[in-house]
């Protein structure tokens, strides 16, 4: 028997005897809605032969981080394929692991997009266009996925709305998303001010955003920033908003320069 052989016939082993061990584990992890790697021929596909027998031995997380740096190493290489199959492979193992979503979503909706958008080897624009397309739609996938099996993860949610407002330009479901963000456990307090940003250049959501806007100014002076100021007033010219009822305008002339959003 070779090497490789005994090496899978051990991990087998292994896992056998630790899995009534595990099952209690597993329950437990249902409760509190981690999501449990089903083992099926179609994870047989996406790990290959020697990562489907670590992970039935239950070494999914050693297994997920040394394709992690395989995958950071094809990132560097720009071998914008295996960056994606090896992100594939770490999601599937570590599907609670917020980070690996994460960054699997950034190489593809922004690294490889661009690098695809600059492919000297492509001279068809019109394919290149469509290769970025295609890279947008792999990272909000990666995204999507990591919030079904992470729904509290306002870190996903936020990258999720970024892509629709840098890459997609739909600034409706980037302050869908970024909303939220702020709604879940440890956000990040400017989600929900991006959020009231975002639906204010929404055709037909003025009156909402202007509101939502405002509450923001009226918290006091530290609210107000120079992107605040500017929306508003936007949105006062937009609506109408009679004189009397606008914000000052010398202060949206004092902040014009200031740094921050």
């Amino acid at each position: 028997m070779t090497r490789i052989g005994l090496a899978a016939a051990g991990l087998l082993l292994f896992g056998a005897a630790r899995l009534p061990l595990e099952e209690g584990v597993v329950q437990q992890h249902q409760r509190e809605r981690l999501q449990r790697v089903e083992f099926n021929l179609d994870l047989r596909e996406k790990l290959g032969q020697l990562g489907f027998i670590a992970a039935l031995s239950g070494f999914r997380a050693a297994v997920a981080d040394v394709l992690f740096i395989k995958a950071h190493v094809a990132w560097e290489n720009t071998e914008w394929g295996r960056v994606l199959l090896l992100f594939r492979q770490v999601t599937t193992l570590q599907p609670r692991s917020v980070m690996f979503w994460d960054m699997a979503g950034w190489h593809m909706a922004w690294n490889a997009s661009v690098a695809a958008m600059r492919d000297a080897t492509q001279p068809r624009q019109a394919l290149r266009v469509k290769a970025q397309r295609e890279y947008f739609a792999l990272g909000k996938d990666f995204f999507e996925r990591g919030i079904a099996n992470n729904p509290d993860s306002a870190q996903l949610y936020e990258s999720l709305a970024r892509l629709y407002k840098e890459k997609y330009n739909d600034h409706l479901r980037a302050s869908e998303f970024y909303a939220k963000a702020a709604e879940q456990p440890g956000a990040l307090g400017y989600n929900k001010r991006f959020a009231a940003y975002e639906l204010s250049y929404c055709e037909g959501h003025e009156r909402e955003a202007y509101q939502r806007l405002h509450q923001f100014y009226d918290m006091g002076p530290n609210e107000r920033l120079p992107t605040l100021i500017s929306r508003i007033k936007f949105l006062e010219e937009k609506l109408g908003i009679p004189p009397e009822q606008r914000i000052p305008e010398r202060e949206g002339t004092f902040l014009k320069d200031a740094p921050g959003r």
